[in-house]
């Protein structure tokens, strides 16, 4: 689901729960296990975001098929690897075209 501004806690807790099919105990768990850190208001009330609760929906389903909770830690700080290798990908990729267009150009260059 794309939830607009989906960085911005704007869900309280309860809602949140109830958004990602799962008891506000079991959010309270999650973020001490450091799962999910959900901003605070100025008054402390936790209030989570779209991208936290579509992070609550995937931690869920990960329990779901049988991971404990250091299982689901593992598999979330895999898939933030995984994002930061292929941003590195794309970000060596494209150095790799840019010095190519310059090398073409040098030869074009060259030919005249």
């Amino acid at each position: 689901m794309a939830w607009p501004d989906s960085d911005r806690g704007v869900f309280a807790i309860s809602v949140a729960a109830d958004l990602a099919g799962l008891h506000p105990q079991t959010l309270r768990i999650y973020e001490r296990e450091g799962l999910v850190q959900p901003e605070r208001s100025d008054g402390g009330t936790r209030r989570y975001s779209g991208a936290d609760v579509e992070r609550l929906r995937l931690i869920a389903a990960l329990t779901t098929s049988g991971l404990n909770l250091a299982g689901v830690k593992r598999v979330l700080a895999l898939e933030t690897e995984l994002a930061e290798m292929r941003a590195t990908i794309d970000r060596l990729g494209a150095q790799v075209e840019d010095q190519r267009e310059q090398l073409r150009e040098r030869r074009s260059r060259r030919a005249r």
